[in-house]
């Protein structure tokens, strides 16, 4: 009997990837869902493809004629349409989902994913930056695995696996700097977005690839980490690792160092999540030691990483401050993909947002996304001065 998998953003970087270690594993995995936002052109091939029972369409200006168009050509798929329809797909009972939605658009469906699911393999952070004690509880409430799915979390939950929470110290993640990491603060100033997305070892979406020039995603990342492994602040840190391939580590209370290494490839960690506790062989690659040529590790420069500090901020302080701090981010790199803001106004606005909120220390779901809404609007006020 396959697996079946439904998996929310089907057509960004992690669901193409995701299709990838499915296509890989023969009938293992049976794909039972795919939404996605706007890019109906190469849903209507992964629909012709895999053939799932249910697809939606999150965009409500392509949703409509789309979905007619494909029900006419694939009538045994059931079609749902807007934001609605996507919450509708995440309610129908699968083996897995995999949230792979990007940004805090991905937190309602995961929430609403996670009774009619056996596993919720998790790719959107914001799920747990935003709301990650609600949901953590919704997990432990439904009795759901959680398999984390980026590629630092996938490794520390590997290197976890073999080791007794008393005897960790501490979780290291691992950042590869980003496209403008041989840059200095000051040569920041003028960058252009066509510049910060030339990421330069993963292939990632326009807004994760930017975040990841600031330094903004390992910040989420450890918010992340410090739901998922139920660490203290203090016992998570980043470093600088620019060939991508050490994962991340943990280090025991006797100094040792535990890292997982692998090709840069997302596939790998989503096989992993879902396929787990089995290791599966794949396609992806190997990794030849002999070819590396070296390793190299730097600490983050706090000047050149002003995020970094923000996240750590916003993670200590909790309630809604970290919801804050995502709805900002998003807005501001919005902004500066849009050519109306430059690349160091990006964290400069998330700090004056951030200066500015009035946090809700106990949130409901609803003061979650109100503190969003605010934060999205309070970049706009201030650009207005």
């Amino acid at each position: 009997m396959s697996v079946s998998v439904s998996i929310l953003g089907s057509t960004g970087s992690i669901g193409i990837s995701a299709l990838r270690a499915i296509r890989s594993q023969g009938g293992d995995f049976r794909v039972h869902g795919l939404s996605c936002n706007r890019n109906t052109a190469l849903l209507g091939e992964q629909i012709e493809e895999f053939r799932p029972a249910v697809v939606a369409v999150a965009s409500n200006e392509d949703s409509g004629a789309f979905c007619e168009k494909l029900g006419r050509r694939f009538p045994e798929v059931e079609f749902f349409e807007g934001a609605d329809g996507v919450l509708e797909l995440a309610r129908r009972d699968v083996d897995i989902v995999l949230s792979a939605i990007v940004g805090a658009a991905g937190l309602r469906p995961t929430l609403e994913a996670v009774p009619h699911a056996r596993r919720i393999a998790l790719a959107n952070k914001e799920t747990l930056v935003m709301a990650g004690g609600l949901f953590m509880n919704r997990i432990r409430e439904c009795n759901v695995e959680l398999i984390p799915v980026d590629s630092e979390h996938s490794a520390v939950f590997s290197l976890l696996q073999n080791l007794d929470s008393s005897e960790v110290e501490r979780v290291i993640l691992t950042a590869s700097g980003g496209s403008l990491r041989d840059r200095s603060a000051d040569e920041l100033g003028g960058v252009s977005p066509g510049e910060a997305l030339n990421h330069p070892t993963w292939s990632m979406g326009s807004k994760i690839t930017i975040d990841s020039a600031t330094l903004m995603n390992k910040g989420l990342e450890v918010i992340e980490a410090h739901h998922l492994f139920d660490m203290p602040y203090d016992a998570i840190d980043v470093i600088i690792h620019p060939e991508s391939v050490v994962h991340s580590m943990v280090e025991t209370i006797d100094g040792s160092l535990y890292a997982l290494l692998g090709v840069p490839d997302m596939a790998l960690p989503i096989l992993n999540a879902l396929a787990y506790p089995e290791r599966r062989r794949n396609p992806f690659g190997r990794l030849r030691l002999e070819d590396l040529g070296g390793l190299h590790f730097k600490a983050p420069d706090a000047r050149r990483y002003p995020a970094l500090a923000l996240c750590y901020g916003a993670g200590r302080a909790g309630g809604t401050t970290p919801a804050a701090l995502n709805g900002a981010n998003e807005t501001a790199v919005g902004l500066f993909l849009a050519h109306k803001i430059g690349f160091t106004d990006i964290v400069r606005l998330v700090e004056e947002v951030l200066a500015l909120h009035r946090q809700v220390a106990d949130p409901a779901i609803d003061d979650i996304f109100q503190a969003d809404a605010w934060a999205r609007e309070a970049v706009q006020t201030i650009l207005r001065g």
